[in-house]
């Protein structure tokens, strides 16, 4: 297919608009700096284009695009992703948690543990304090630059049950305004966190950064058009990006800074398949790292079956979390920790993942079929949730790869994700489920089940950042070792995941990244 070239030049060409790109492209521009900004997907009008329905929104919005799975997780979607401007920001719950200081540096922590592939990060909390109270008020975090949400039913379940034990049940950090904030009304609690926010009272990239970018003129964006591959040139600089646009259609577009951002597994994906002469294994992967270490936090659920209607449905999704579990306590039989947060489902996605068969989830799971399923959805009304989500441990195993021979529809090999938990992760989440267990018992409970993990959506790992060349992908502002106006502007930069929801830590790691480009910049460095 030929490719249209161009001899026009951008400053800085970012790929991807979700929460990384997102806040990287509003601080550029922002400052005075032309990005040109490319997304795979279209861009969606809130007003017009969000509904009030799962499996509708569901359908708009989730990258699904053919992807392999190898290992234990058989899961039929292999990640949880969207394809929109503003990516994942669309359908995130709004959890907007700190990584605690010292899950900064778990290798000095945790020591060695056969089979995982630590590494401490190359900053530490105090380098990142000031960038996540920018994110914070860029995002909009009740808890922190407004009050905390109101307590909907879901978490009043979850906080008696907490308290009858002794633990603590709080309302969460959550990017979602709870008053007027930022020209954005409070949310008005109709439960559809997970569909897009129809008054846009939840954060989002598509409504926040991309037209604050916009406004200042500063701002090119190109939805539907899907970056190819990334060249460069006789100096091992990145010189330009192949792109398709809606039709198929490739075009190049020169930039003298490079930015990717398009979560772990497309980021792994763009490089790998970007190998060159210079590159034979992919771009910037003379480490080897490039699609390492993928990373998705241990997750799974209970959900309870009550005697009285709680109407879990109602109200922010993960309204509330219990954060005793997430100090590191190796007595309990693992390393890390992990949060329990509020949860709820509507009815279609619900009756899949509550109990699901052989081919949504693993091969243990026992599916609810006929009678069994029918008589728990009738009581919908009745049941509450608590999401699990804790630290699972990068393996060398684990990661993204090229396929061999399945290409999509633009000629690009499609990704492989292969991922089999750490054995510390499967003791964390069976300690998880019974702790979850006690809580909704001792709530008055009738039945509480065990729920295996969804689809994963908490992406990381594939570029990790370090100091040393030789184990890493990038320094700690996310630029690449080997391509020095390349960098990675996503999840993909974290060493290991701790136990928080990541998009904050995303966000501020992108606000202190703008900060360094513009730096260099203006040195004359990039």
């Amino acid at each position: 297919m030929a490719t249209t070239f161009s001899n026009e030049t951008v400053d800085v060409c970012v790929i991807g608009t979700g929460a990384g790109g997102g806040n990287l492209i509003r601080e550029l521009c922002l400052q005075g700096v032309k990005v040109t900004a490319l997304e795979a997907g279209p861009r969606l009008v809130p007003e017009k284009d969000f509904e009030n329905d799962e499996w509708a929104m569901f359908l708009k919005t989730a990258w699904l695009d053919p992807r392999e799975t190898q290992g234990e997780d058989i899961t039929g979607l292999a990640a949880w992703t969207c394809k929109t401007v503003g990516g994942t920001t669309l359908h995130w719950a709004g959890a907007a948690l700190r990584i605690q200081p010292w899950e900064f540096k778990v290798k000095s922590l945790y020591g060695e543990i056969p089979k995982a592939n630590l590494a401490d990060w190359p900053i530490n909390y105090e380098d990142l304090l000031p960038y996540y109270e920018k994110a914070e008020k860029a995002l909009g975090v009740s808890g922190r630059v407004m009050p905390f949400q109101p307590g909907n039913t879901n978490f009043l379940v979850m906080k008696r049950g907490a308290e009858k034990l002794g633990i603590q049940a709080t309302p969460g950090f959550m990017a979602i305004n709870s008053i007027p904030f930022d020209g954005r009304p409070p949310c008005d609690q109709c439960g559809f966190c997970f569909q897009g926010c129809t008054i846009k009272a939840k954060w989002n990239v598509l409504y926040e950064a991309i037209p604050k970018a916009e406004q200042t003129g500063n701002l090119d964006l190109r939805p539907q058009c899907q970056a190819i591959r990334i060249e460069t040139d006789s100096r091992k600089k990145a010189s330009s990006v192949i792109y398709a646009d809606s039709q198929g259609k490739l075009h190049q577009l020169k930039a003298k800074v490079i930015c990717v951002a398009c979560n772990s597994i497309e980021t792994a994906r763009l490089l790998l398949n970007s190998e060159s002469s210079k590159f034979p294994h992919g771009l910037a992967n003379g480490s080897g790292m490039v699609g390492k270490n993928y990373m998705r936090h241990l997750t799974a659920s209970s959900y309870a079956l009550f005697p009285k209607p709680v109407h879990a449905y109602k109200g922010i999704t993960m309204m509330g979390l219990i954060d005793n579990f997430a100090q590191n306590e190796p007595k309990r039989g693992f390393v890390g920790g992990f949060h329990l947060e509020t949860i709820m489902l509507g009815p279609a996605f619900l009756s899949i993942f509550l109990r699901p068969g052989p081919n949504t989830s693993t091969p243990q799971a026992r599916a609810l079929w006929g009678e069994s399923l029918k008589n728990l959805m009738e009581n919908y009304t009745h049941i509450a949730g608590m999401w699990i989500v804790g630290e699972d441990l990068p393996q060398l195993t684990n990661g993204v790869s090229l396929h061999k021979e399945k290409k999509d529809r633009f000629g690009m090999p499609i990704p492989v994700i292969t991922f089999n938990d750490h054995p510390n992760d499967k003791r964390m989440r069976e300690y998880a489920w019974k702790r979850a267990r006690e809580i909704y018992e001792a709530a008055g409970a009738i039945e509480v089940y065990d729920t295996p993990p969804y689809p994963a959506t908490h992406n990381l790992g594939t570029c990790r950042m370090g100091n040393n060349p030789e184990t890493s992908v990038t320094n700690s502002y996310g630029q690449c070792h080997e391509v020095k106006n390349l960098f990675i502007s996503d999840g993909s930069l974290f060493p290991t995941g701790a136990c928080e929801n990541p998009t904050l830590t995303i966000s501020a790691l992108a606000i202190r990244q703008a900060e360094y480009i513009i730096r260099e910049m203006k040195a004359l460095r990039l």
